[in-house]
């Protein structure tokens, strides 16, 4: 078997504002009945006085695999089988009357599964009394001889009351007892037999504290909640020969319901508690009246017959004990005549129907009707307690349904005001009832996580305390018994008539003679036995002296071994306490040194994790430096790889010039050798050298084994690409008939990124000055490539020279000095720089190469 689950205590949570008044939770009871057949199954088990267990019985396997489980469930207290009336009575109903008789409201209320015992924890049996004749019995030993005279105090229609003088409550009486009535019980009638075991409590319970200087009264109402209506079960009105029904037709209905009484409402009074209007109220004078009442209004309560219980309760029962108490005048005579002084508590016994399912109870017809109706009242009072709760819990302010149901309704007050709430949970043990007695549990848990604002003190009335026992020591009346005076008085024989109207009359003066002398003849005879019964009694009273010297003697001796042992005690004590405090002083010590090892524990603990999380800290920031200066090498590997290869290039192709320089050199030799000489030839114009030139420039390369360059797309094949026109604002406008042009360019002043990304081809317009003092333009050309990091790179191709010269100071440019062929004529040839072929990748910020700046702008990232 698996160990029990309990259940997950739950977090306390802050509730929302600041509650002026003390609450106090619901408290909530558990009450085992036992099994009516021995050999039945039980599913329900006391663990402890505040815990039971609830088994899975045999049928009921709630999970796939087979296990059976196990809940527990916590209560204030839990009564087991064994648990006797008086025990129950003393826990949880005591408290409520010590409550009521000093003027707090209280409810107490039984829930449970039809069969489970509700009835009898409330009502009893003979010979047990239940909790509801025992708070009866416990009001009237408290109040008994404190009671008002009837009809002092008369009750209203606006659940107040009203007070009477003396004469008043007086004629009252003399009224009411001419006309017999039912409703009032008379406390000299003869006890019911059939309910006189149930109210003959043994055990005596009194209240603490009664307040001796006030008068008390106390009403009893019992009314009935049936199909969501409210009836009053003490109104004297012909329940059982009502006439049935009748349809259109002036002809009685088929089925044999009755038309019931008429309901009662539900009205708020000035202080906003529920009450129902027109409802009995009988005022009692002691324990047998106030039952014989109830008794009367449960003759009437509707009971049926069910599959589950042959007297199963079809309807909510509330018996209302009401006590009014109002303070006596400041001579301690009369009642004060004050309304505004009257105090009214109200103790409100409540034995709710049995929740039930239809199919187990094969309930039909009206019996299905009332179940219907008294699940759905225990459904709203269970919604109730779950919205109060969540209210409380998490400071919410949902609205409470108390009007869905009359019996929420009519205790709206206790929830909502002040007043103390006991539940007493009843469950049959039996397997059958399982799955209900699941339900009453989780009812249960809820109910006791609500809280119910504690009652507050009445207010005292100001008067000087002990009012009524000073009236009584002037000689004011003690009750109804007549004084010593007036019975030794009526014990004599009477004085017959001393009128003397005739001189001759011979038999009045005898006759009073005669009455005078045997009134001096027992006179005498009385004090004879007074002086007897004196001398009786003062032997009495010297066989109890000596009888009490003796006690005397006695217990002074006991006293003395007493006080003998009490100092022996006395010493071991004093022993006891010096040990208990070197004890107490060496724990002290202990716990001194507890602190210190555990304040040091904690400060090498924090110290630990400090150089925990500082070495944390190194061992990442090295790792960072590590991916950093990784990143750094790879980075400046790949910069020294490209710069590599662009020198080797750059070499290879000055290299490659010059030995096709010296080729041209040897090849214009060899023709100036093999040629004869003739005339001087005419010096060829610029185009035919412009044209040898360009033809020269197409030529293979001489150098067989140097590595194949890539061939650099001219302008005139790439003239449907887009251009960046690169024209920085620091360009001088020149005024040369030819001027650059490029189709569909994007002009810029400074690069960007933007620009980049929507061309092919760049182009920056460069200007200096040349050593002859003219303007020298050079566009340098390029193709733009996308990169890897999402950026833009620009790869050199061809350097284009526009240079004005004078006619007079006209030099011919050259890379090197290369002396003049022997004929005279000059080499035709361009310069090594327009021949030249760079690339260089351009990132944002990057140098584009020696000697020339990037003005490209990062682009900026929308946020």
């Amino acid at each position: 078997m698996k160990p029990a689950r309990t259940k997950t205590p739950r977090k306390l949570l802050v509730k929302k504002g600041s509650q002026t008044s003390l609450k106090d939770p619901v408290g909530v009871y558990c009450r085992v009945r036992p099994l009516s057949l021995p050999d039945q199954e039980c599913c329900i088990e006391v663990i402890n006085n505040t815990t039971v267990q609830l088994h899975t019985p045999e049928g009921y396997r709630l999970n796939r695999n087979g296990d059976y489980k196990e809940t527990q469930y916590s209560f204030k207290q839990v009564f087991g089988i064994h648990t006797t009336q008086k025990e129950l009575f003393d826990v949880v109903a005591n408290p409520l009357v010590e409550d009521l008789i000093h003027g707090k409201n209280g409810l107490l209320f039984t829930y449970g599964v039809t069969g489970s015992g509700k009835t009898h924890t409330m009502t009893g049996s003979p010979g047990e009394g239940g909790l509801l004749p025992r708070c009866l019995d416990m009001i009237f030993n408290s109040i008994g001889s404190f009671q008002a005279k009837r009809y002092v105090f008369k009750s209203n229609d606006r659940n107040s009351m009203d007070i009477q003088c003396e004469v008043d409550a007086l004629l009252e009486r003399q009224k009411r007892e001419a006309i017999p009535n039912p409703k009032t019980p008379s406390s000299k009638r003869q006890v019911d037999p059939e309910f006189a075991d149930m109210i003959n409590v043994q055990e005596f319970c009194k209240a603490e504290e009664v307040d001796e200087d006030s008068v008390y009264g106390v009403f009893v109402s019992y009314i009935e909640i049936y199909n969501n209506y409210i009836y009053d079960l003490l109104e004297e009105v012909p329940f059982d020969p009502i006439k049935p029904k009748w349809n259109s037709c002036s002809t009685p209905m088929r089925n044999t319901d009755f038309v019931p009484p008429q309901s009662k409402l539900l009205r708020e009074d000035k202080n906003h508690n529920m009450y129902v209007a027109g409802c009995t109220e009988v005022e009692v004078k002691s324990t047998e009246e106030a039952f014989e009442v109830f008794w009367r209004g449960q003759k009437k309560r509707r009971i049926a017959n069910t599959h589950l219980n042959r007297e199963s309760s079809r309807s909510h029962s509330v018996f209302n004990i009401k006590l009014v108490q109002a303070p006596l005048d400041a001579d301690g005579d009369n009642v004060l005549q004050e309304k505004e002084q009257i105090t009214i508590s109200q103790l409100s016994l409540v034995d709710l129907a049995g929740s039930e399912r239809t199919n187990r109870t094969k309930a039909e017809g009206n019996r299905l009707r009332e179940a219907g109706n008294i699940n759905q009242s225990l459904m709203t009072l269970r919604t109730c307690m779950e919205v109060l709760r969540e209210n409380q819990m998490y400071g919410t302010n949902k609205m409470v349904p108390y009007r869905d149901s009359k019996l929420t309704h009519l205790f709206k007050n206790y929830f909502d005001g002040e007043g103390k709430v006991r539940m007493i949970v009843c469950v049959n043990p039996k397997a059958e009832d399982y799955e209900e007695s699941l339900q009453v549990m989780r009812f249960a848990e809820v109910t006791q996580e609500v809280e119910v604002a504690r009652p507050v003190d009445k207010a005292i009335c100001g008067l000087t305390p002990g009012r009524r026992y000073r009236n009584q020591a002037r000689g004011g009346p003690v009750g109804d018994e007549p004084l010593v005076t007036e019975v030794v008085l009526q014990s004599f024989p009477p004085l017959p008539s001393c009128e003397l109207l005739d001189i001759n009359d011979e038999q009045t003066l005898p006759r009073l003679i005669e009455a005078l002398e045997k009134r001096h003849h027992l006179r005498q005879m009385m004090i004879d036995e007074f002086h007897k019964q004196s001398m009786t009694f003062k032997a009495l009273l010297q066989e109890f002296d000596s009888a009490v010297v003796n006690k005397e003697n006695y217990i002074q001796g006991k006293l003395n071994e007493k006080e003998k042992v009490i100092s022996g005690q006395k010493l071991e004590i004093e022993r006891l306490e010096k040990k208990n405090k070197t004890l107490e002083y060496k724990i002290e010590i202990l716990e001194k040194t507890t602190t210190i090892y555990e304040e040091d524990k904690r400060t090498l603990q924090q110290e630990l994790e400090t150089q925990n999380q500082k070495l944390q800290r190194q061992f990442s920031d090295k790792r960072r430096l590590e991916a950093r200066l990784q990143g750094m090498v790879t980075e400046t590997t790949m910069k020294w790889e490209k710069e590599c290869e662009r020198r080797v290039a750059a070499k290879q192709l000055e290299m490659q010039n010059k030995l096709w320089v010296k080729d041209e050199k040897l090849k214009q030799l060899k023709a100036i050798v093999t040629e004869p000489k003739a005339e001087k030839p005419e010096r060829p114009s610029r185009e035919r050298d412009r044209e040898k030139v360009t033809q020269r420039a197409v030529s293979p390369s001489p150098v067989p084994n140097a590595p194949p360059i890539r061939l650099r797309h001219r302008r005139s094949r790439s003239a449907g690409d887009r251009w960046v026109d690169h024209k920085p604002a620091s360009n001088v406008q020149t005024e040369t008939v030819m001027q650059p042009h490029v189709p569909h360019a994007i002009t810029v002043s400074v690069a960007n990124e933007k620009a980049l990304a929507k061309c092919e081809k760049y182009m920056l317009t460069h200007q200096e000055l040349a050593s002859d003092g003219e303007i020298e333009t050079k566009l340098i050309k390029g193709d733009v490539y996308k990169t890897r990091g999402g950026g833009q790179s620009v790869q050199f191709t061809d350097i284009e020279t526009l240079k004005q010269e004078s006619p007079t100071g006209r030099k011919r440019r050259s890379s090197t000095a290369a002396p003049a062929p022997p004929d005279g004529t000059e080499s035709e040839w361009t310069d090594v720089e327009t021949r030249c072929s760079v690339a260089v990748e351009m990132r944002a910020g990057s140098q584009l190469g020696p000697g020339y700046q990037h003005h490209a702008q990062p682009k900026r990232k929308k946020p």
